[in-house]
């Protein structure tokens, strides 16, 4: 093999090399966006580079695959649910203590589940890999918990905080469902709300169908008057043209 045809082989290779590179950079780019959605333009935001931003939500994913995760049993989902549903039934009379036992529940769930009770941001970072929908709510809830403690926020904000931790507290608990109770009652409110459908669904076809009985009665209607005027405009020019007759003949 001559130096030139080496060199034209060696060509290939790298193109082929560089081809298959950016082949691959492509496919794990879109598995990531795919993955993390909002996270994933969060990320680039952050690191104002692309390439940056991927590295640091591929090490996320190698970190938590490291980690021992794992889902809760169903007795410590009734459990934490529990806990929750009186939680929330304090918010009214003291938002502010309602707001440190969701965080603390969070904690306690996330912590169950094997997550390293790390800093804040480690945390957030571990918690995007397994439940990237909700980590900006963990964030939110967060934010406004911690200006809260430096200086009180209105009921509102604490409200917000709260509807923000619960979002991440039933991901976490159920993989975003309702806990079981609070199905159970949508479940109720749901087949009120079908059966009311469904007995407006009745009502309104036999309101057509009694609207159309009445249209189809004032077309019939319609056409008999019709049918008697031309009946009528007809007797009335043939004697019209009788008399015409009769006088042509006296004539």
């Amino acid at each position: 093999m001559t130096a030139t045809q080496i060199a034209i082989v060696i060509v290939v290779v790298a193109a082929i090399a560089i081809a298959i590179l950016f082949v691959a950079q492509r496919q794990r780019s879109r598995q990531l966006r795919e993955h993390f959605g909002d996270e994933y333009e969060r990320a680039v935001r952050e690191y104002g580079d692309r390439s940056k931003a991927e590295s640091e939500l591929a090490a996320r994913q190698k970190r938590v695959e490291r980690l021992k995760i794992r889902p809760l049993d169903e007795r410590e989902r009734s459990r934490y649910a529990e806990q929750w549903k009186t939680t929330q039934a304090r918010f009214v009379d003291d938002p502010s203590r309602t707001i440190a036992e969701a965080d603390r529940l969070v904690g306690e769930v996330m912590k169950a589940k094997g997550y390293p009770m790390a800093d804040f941001d480690q945390r957030t970072a571990d918690i995007s890999v397994d439940h990237p929908a909700v980590v900006d709510h963990y964030r939110t809830a967060h934010e406004i918990a911690e200006r809260h403690r430096s200086r009180p926020v209105g009921t509102e904000e604490l409200r917000k905080a709260f509807i923000h931790y619960r979002e991440l507290f039933r991901e976490l608990l159920n993989g975003g469902a309702p806990p079981a109770g609070e199905r159970a009652e949508r479940g109720e409110r749901s087949e009120r709300a079908e059966e009311r459908t469904g007995r407006d669904d009745r009502g309104s076809e036999r309101t057509d169908r009694a609207e159309r009985t009445q249209q189809a009665e004032t077309q019939q209607a319609q056409r008999t008057q019709q049918r008697e005027r031309v009946g009528r405009d007809g007797d009335r020019v043939g004697d019209e043209r009788a008399h015409e007759d009769h006088t042509e003949v006296r004539r």
